[in-house]
């Protein structure tokens, strides 16, 4: 068996157990069950960069307060919702979960 036939029976054996294994656990899919994902996120991003807009107007701009443990946080809760949006997205695209066929919210 050559490599190139070798990778093409994975990505679909991949795309097989992956459908098998999420299609149960999570429902079918519309719009209106994705928006406030994307909201969230949205929302975790606004309170990332307001920070730094309140951290910069703090120190006139010159240089980061040696306190930043407040953006970290809000950096860390903004990748890890942008980590699992891009994951449902993944799981929406390689179709291992079933969409509506409705696109109005």
């Amino acid at each position: 068996m050559d490599s190139n036939r070798l990778l093409m029976q994975l990505e679909q054996t991949r795309k097989e157990i992956n459908r098998e294994i999420i299609n149960p656990e999570i429902k079918t899919l519309s719009l209106s069950d994705l928006e406030p994902v994307v909201r969230m996120v949205a929302h975790a991003r606004a309170a990332y960069i307001e920070e730094l807009f309140r951290l910069a107007a703090e120190t006139g701009g010159k240089q980061a307060p040696d306190n930043i443990a407040v953006l970290h946080g809000l950096r860390e809760k903004y990748e890890e919702l942008v980590t699992a949006a891009n994951a449902m997205e993944t799981m929406i695209k390689r179709g291992y979960v079933d969409v509506s066929g409705r696109l109005e919210k």
